[in-house]
C-alpha cells in the first residue's frame, strides 16, 4: 500500500487530487486509515467516471493474437484486453426469468467472479458511459427490452473469494476491510441531501473502520436503503464466493461463529428487503442446514444439476472449437478433450476454463492446472471419514468405472459425519465427479451414476487416494514402486519383502487386524500399475467374488489374481497355511474364469495370508 503523496509523485499529479479521489471513491482498494488513505500498489489513475477498475487502452491486435486471460475477473479489462468468450447472453436469460434473488453454484475456477463482475458492469449507474464495453457483445443485439437496463442500478458489490483466514478475528478484519472499500465505491452518500444524520454516521464508521461486529451483520442492508434513497431505485447486490469464509470455518473451528454472522448479513441484504432490485450469490455449495437464508423463499437456485444458464459457467465445445482454432492449435483438440474436458452442467458438456486456457497458453502442455489452484481439502476432509466401503468405491471411480449415489444438493461439511455417503454429493459440487444419468426423487434428492470427469481430476484422485490408502506418512513412494516392480517382474520375494518393508513401517496402523484392511491395503500399494492393469475389487467370477484382480491393457504382462486372508496371533507355519488355503480358494471357486473369458491366458495367483504385520504369499 502507498500514500497519497508517494501515488502523485508516481502519476504526476497533486497531493491535493490524489485525496480528491480517494475521498470520491474513484481509486478501488483505497482505504483510510485513521487521517490518512492507503492505496493499493497497482492502482489506476482514475481518468472518469466513480468506477475505474478496468479501464484500460485497447491494444492493436490486427497483427498478433490476444493473450489469453489467465487470473484475469475484471470484466471491461478481461473483454478488451484478452481473449473473451461473450458470456453476456447470461444477463439476457436472467432478464427473461427476472429472479429476485439468484444463487450460482459451480466449482471453483469456472468464471464465477467474471461473470458477476460483468453483470455489475452492464447494470451499474456510473458517470462513464459503460454501453461501450457491450455493443460488440451478443446481449447488444437482443433489442432495447434488455439494453434498456444497463447502466441503470446503483450495485453493491463484494467478493470472498479471498476471505481465507486461520482464525474468526482475522475472518471479521477482512470483511470489515471489504465492507470499507465497498462503502468507499459510494462516498457520494456522504454529501447526498436525501441522506438521514444517522444513516450518515454509520456510513462513517463503516468507513473509518469502527463499526462493531453487530453493526457489520447490517452493512449490506443499510447501504441498500441509502443507496435507494439517494438515486430512486434500488440497487441490485452481488456477492461473489460468499460460502469461501464457511468453509475457511469448518477447516478453522470457528464454524458457528462464521454461520451465526452470515446469517444476519445475508438476511438483512436478501429476506423481505424492499430497497433491493435483484440479488446475486455464487459459491460452490448451497449452504441450506445451517439456514444462512433462513426464510429467504425469494431465492432460486442454480446448481450444476440444473439447466438454466448451463452453457454460462465454462466453456462449451463450440467456444473451445473456436478459441482453438483462433491459436492455430486446433490438432490438440483430442488431448484437451481428454483432459480438461466431461462435466455436466444440467444438459450441457462444459470444459474446465481455467485448464483450457492454461493449456494453450503454456504450449499445449496437459498438467493437472486446476487441481493445482488449491489444497484439495474437499478429497482430503473426505478421506478422513470414508468408510471401508466408500474406499472401495472411490478406487473404482479411480478405474473409470460409474458408482450409483444419492446426490443431496444441500449437503455440507458437517453432514459428512453424520453421513459419510454424503461425500458423492460433496465431490459433485465441487467438480470431482459428473453424473451422465440422474433421477429426481420425491425428496427432491437424485439418484445418480457418477464418474470422474477427465483425466485431470484423475491425477488428484491417484494421488489423494494412493496417499490415503497408504496412511500418509507411513510410506515412501519407493516402496509402492518396490511393489508395482516386483508384481510386473512376477518377484514375489521381493513382493513379499516390500510389503513386510511397509507392515513394519506402520506397525501401529495394524491393531486390528481386520481383513478389509489389508483389502485396502493392497490396493494403495498396485495404485501405481493402473496404467499395465485394470483393477477390479470384489467382483464375480466363477463361483464367487475374488478379492483383487488385475487385468492386463495390452498382451505384454499377466493377469494377476489376489485372494486375502488374515487372522491374529499365527505362527509362521499356520500363516503358510492360510497362505496356501487362500491359492487353493482361487481355483476351487474358479476365480479365473472372468479373466480367461477375456482372452487373458497367463495368469499369476497369488494367495496372500496375513497375521498382524506378518505376509506370507504363495502362487502357482
Amino acid at each position: 500500500m502507498k500514500t497519497c503523496k508517494e501515488m502523485a509523485q508516481k502519476w504526476n499529479i497533486s497531493e491535493r487530487t490524489v485525496t480528491t479521489f480517494c475521498k470520491s471513491g474513484k481509486i478501488p482498494g483505497a482505504v483510510k486509515q485513521g487521517r490518512n488513505w492507503q492505496i493499493p500498489d497497482d492502482a489506476q489513475k482514475p481518468v472518469d467516471g466513480r468506477i475505474s477498475s478496468g479501464k484500460y487502452i485497447k491494444k492493436d491486435v490486427s497483427k498478433e493474437r490476444k493473450a489469453l486471460p489467465i487470473g484475469i475477473s475484471d470484466y471491461i479489462r478481461a473483454q478488451s484486453e484478452y481473449y473473451y468468450v461473450d458470456k453476456t447472453l447470461l444477463i439476457k436469460e436472467f432478464l427473461d426469468q427476472k429472479p429476485l434473488v439468484s444463487l450460482f453454484t459451480r466449482p471453483r475456477r469456472f468464471g464465477k467472479t467474471l461473470n458477476m463482475d460483468m453483470i455489475r458492469v452492464f447494470f451499474e449507474n456510473t458517470s462513464e458511459d459503460t454501453s461501450i464495453y457491450f455493443k460488440d457483445k451478443a446481449i447488444w443485439n437482443c433489442g432495447e427490452d434488455y439494453t434498456k437496463h444497463q447502466g441503470k442500478y446503483p450495485v453493491i458489490f463484494l467478493t470472498f473469494k479471498d476471505v481465507k483466514f486461520d482464525s474468526w478475528e482475522a475472518t471479521v478484519d477482512k470483511i470489515r476491510a471489504l465492507l470499507q472499500a465497498e462503502y468507499g465505491r459510494h462516498l457520494e452518500l456522504q454529501e447526498s441531501g436525501k441522506i438521514a444524520g444517522y444513516e450518515k454516521e454509520y456510513f462513517s464508521r463503516i468507513i473509518d473502520g469502527r463499526a462493531t461486529e453487530v453493526e457489520l451483520t447490517s452493512a449490506l442492508e443499510n447501504l441498500s436503503k441509502m443507496l435507494t434513497e439517494h438515486y430512486g431505485e434500488a440497487p441490485i447486490i452481488i456477492i461473489d464466493e460468499y460460502d469461501t469464509p464457511i468453509q475457511e470455518g469448518y477447516a478453522k473451528d470457528f464454524y458457528d461463529e462464521i454461520i451465526g454472522f452470515m446469517r444476519n448479513f445475508f438476511s438483512g441484504a436478501f429476506k423481505d428487503n424492499k430497497n433491493i432490485s435483484y440479488g446475486f450469490l455464487t459459491g460452490i455449495l448451497r449452504i441450506a442446514q445451517e439456514s444462512i437464508f433462513s426464510g429467504l423463499n425469494n431465492l432460486t437456485v442454480n446448481s450444476v444439476m440444473d439447466e438454466d444458464y448451463d452453457k454460462f459457467f465454462g466453456f462449451t465445445y463450440s467456444e473451445v472449437h473456436q478459441m482453438m482454432e483462433y491459436y492455430g492449435v486446433s490438432d490438440k483438440e483430442a488431448e484437451l478433450k481428454e483432459w480438461y474436458d466431461g462435466y455436466l452442467f444440467g444438459s450441457e458438456e462444459i470444459y474446465n476454463p481455467w485448464s483450457v486456457i492454461n493449456y494453450i497458453s503454456k504450449g499445449c502442455i496437459p498438467q493437472a492446472y486446476w487441481v493445482n489452484t488449491g489444497k484439495n481439502e474437499v478429497l482430503e476432509d473426505v478421506l478422513k471419514i470414508a468408510t471401508d466401503d466408500i474406499t472401495e468405491r472411490l478406487y473404482a471411480l479411480l478405474q473409470g468405472e460409474k458408482v450409483v449415489a444419492r446426490i443431496d444438493q444441500n449437503v455440507v461439511y458437517r453432514s459428512l459425519s453424520e453421513d459419510p455417503a454424503n461425500i458423492y454429493s460433496l465431490l459433485l459440487v465441487a467438480g470431482y465427479l459428473k453424473a451422465p444419468r440422474k433421477e429426481l426423487q420425491a425428496d427432491g434428492a437424485y439418484l445418480c451414476e457418477v464418474l470422474i470427469p477427465n483425466r485431470e481430476i484423475a491425477v488428484v484422485y491417484k494421488s489423494e487416494i494412493l496417499s490415503h490408502l497408504l496412511q500418509i506418512g507411513a510410506i515412501t513412494r519407493t516402496t509402492a514402486n518396490k511393489i508395482a516392480e516386483s508384481l510386473y517382474a512376477n518377484d514375489l520375494k521381493k513382493l513379499q519383502q516390500a510389503i513386510t518393508e511397509y507392515m513394519d513401517k506402520s506397525i501401529s496402523f495394524y491393531d486390528s487386524g481386520a481383513e478389509g484392511f489389508y483389502h485396502g491395503l493392497i490396493l494403495g500399494l498396485i495404485a501405481l500399475m493402473d496404467n499395465q492393469y485394470r483393477i477390479k475389487s470384489n467382483r464375480e467370477s466363477g463361483d464367487g467374488r475374488y478379492d483383487i484382480s488385475m487385468i492386463p491393457r495390452d498382451g505384454k504382462h499377466p493377469g494377476i489374481i489376489m485372494e486375502l486372508k488374515s487372522e491374529t496371533g499365527l505362527s509362521e507355519e499356520e500363516l503358510e497355511a492360510l497362505s496356501s488355503e487362500a491359492l487353493d480358494q482361487i481355483n476351487d471357486k474358479r476365480y479365473d474364469a472372468e479373466m480367461r473369458g477375456d482372452g487373458v491366458e497367463s495368469i499369476l495367483k497369488l494367495g496372500i495370508a496375513f497375521s498382524g504385520k506378518k505376509v506370507k504369499i504363495k502362487t502357482e
